[in-house]
């Protein structure tokens, strides 16, 4: 009889304590994404300042996408897929070289992995980490970043009809009124010369690398035409971004194979369809409209690109923005470039 009371005893108790867990400890369903909520178009900003963007989209029967993380040129994801019920995962491929021979050719190369683990939240912006291993094995290094995405590009605007204000002559052919660099701490290679706009930046064999900056124009525009005249030295280079966010590569490229990366391209992401550059050393001119994320540029009088789409910001943008005005800036830390009879006409909406 004691037994059996103590065995209804333990069972009342556990039947107490069950529903006692039951009514504090509600279990939460863990709310599943679907994976097609991350395709499309990101900006994102990346911890400590610089920018990136990705593209998510159903390719066949995969999942396929492009990135861009900071500077650099926009590329391919080298894995892409949903982990769990809400992470998404990015994976990219690099070639490290572990060792070189005495001609500096390489003997031994890793594939080292980057991975992104990218969540959406409840406002439908995405933020996540990117880990990166150490080159030497030991252990991780980590970033946070926060995203938005893209509406669609509108369509091409008809430039025809285009309206515009009042030019305005950005470099007065004296000094840097006007302009200013994008990072004060760097070194400033820029200096007029003859009424030429001369970037410099000399760095001496043996000693500290000098860091030299980027030179921005102290007023923001929106939509534009920017003309200009550009002298590239061989084997040099440099760029004019559009709003501080759309690099239009300036460089030696003569006789190079159409690229996204030659002169007059929007740096990766669009390839000119005529070679209309000039041998380097010689003053070239630049035509370019930026209207609805679309751009025009005709160099040297020869329209390379038509009035194409921009579907986001290309490596070394200032911002993840690309509805604000922004600046026209000069990378400055490449190589020796000389700019002249730079003039923006602004387009009124």
């Amino acid at each position: 009889m004691r037994k059996t009371i103590l065995l209804l005893f333990v069972t009342l108790a556990l039947a107490a304590i069950s529903s006692c867990k039951t009514e504090t400890q509600k279990v939460v369903p863990v709310q599943k994404t679907d994976i097609t909520e991350f395709f499309g178009q990101w900006t994102i900003d990346i911890d400590g300042g610089s920018v990136g963007w990705l593209e998510v989209r159903q390719d066949e029967n995969y999942i396929n996408g492009d990135i861009l993380w900071g500077g650099g040129s926009v590329l391919p994801v080298s894995n892409i897929f949903l982990a769990g019920d809400r992470t998404l995962i990015i994976q990219r491929a690099n070639n490290v070289v572990r060792k070189r021979d005495e001609n500096r050719n390489p003997l031994v190369t890793s594939v080292v992995t980057d991975w992104l683990e990218i969540n959406i939240n409840g406002s439908g912006n995405i933020e996540g980490i990117l880990l990166r291993p150490k080159r030497s094995g030991l252990g991780v290094d980590t970033v946070t970043f926060a995203g938005k995405k893209l509406p669609p590009v509108p369509a091409a605007p008809d430039l025809k009809s285009v309206k515009y204000g009042e030019s305005i002559t950005l470099f007065n052919g004296k000094d840097l009124t006007g302009w200013t660099l994008i990072n004060p701490q760097q070194t400033n290679g820029w200096k007029v010369v003859d009424g030429t706009l001369v970037n410099d930046p000399v760095q001496t064999e043996g000693a500290p690398h000098i860091s030299y900056g980027n030179l921005r124009t102290e007023k923001t525009f929106e939509d534009f035409n920017l003309k200009l005249e550009v002298n590239v030295p061989a084997g040099s280079n440099s760029g004019v971004y559009l709003r501080g966010i759309y690099e239009i590569q300036v460089m030696d490229s003569y006789k190079r194979d159409l690229n996204p990366h030659n002169m007059g391209g929007v740096y990766s992401r669009i390839k000119p369809t005529v070679a209309a550059e000039k041998p380097a050393g010689q003053w070239q001119s630049m035509d370019m409209t930026l209207c609805n994320r679309h751009i025009t540029v005709i160099l040297n009088g020869v329209k390379i690109i038509d009035n194409q789409p921009v579907y986001g910001p290309t490596g070394g943008a200032m911002s993840s923005d690309v509805f604000a005005p922004g600046p026209i800036f000069l990378q400055g830390d490449h190589g020796k470039v000389s700019y002249r009879n730079i003039v923006l006409t602004p387009i009124v909406k």
